[in-house]
């Protein structure tokens, strides 16, 4: 079973991608900030990362290079409630960029793409 990291400032979110991806057959962990969702990365090996840019802290951006310096064939899926970080060519470097919704079917589908992305290549 692929192990999702979330990391997310807003609670509600996080339970609500918790509880889809876990209905969708995915081991789930949660962090609230950055600095927690790295320290996850290094201790809880997980297989994607979904990843809030606005946080308080350190932002997701941060983060991003940070996740790609310890490894950077680690998926990571940029997911914000603003699409105009899009055009930031930082974020260009994760796998990819959703734009937060209360369906979280776009989310669901591109983790289980990337994932299974990454079982090809390996």
């Amino acid at each position: 079973m692929a192990k999702v990291l979330i990391v997310d400032d807003e609670p509600n979110l996080r339970l609500l991608y918790e509880t889809e991806l876990r209905r969708a057959g995915y081991e789930t962990m949660t962090a609230s900030n950055a600095e927690q969702g790295l320290e996850y990365v290094d201790t809880m090996a997980p297989d994607l990362v979904i990843l809030d840019i606005r946080m308080a802290g350190m932002d997701g951006i941060e983060a991003l290079q940070r996740i790609l310096d310890r490894d950077n064939t680690l998926p990571v899926i940029l997911n914000t409630a603003y699409s105009s970080y899009r055009e930031n060519f930082m974020t260009w470097s994760a796998d990819a960029y959703v734009t937060k919704s209360s369906d979280v079917g776009e989310l669901i589908d591109t983790v289980k793409s990337l994932l299974q992305q990454r079982l090809v290549e390996n």
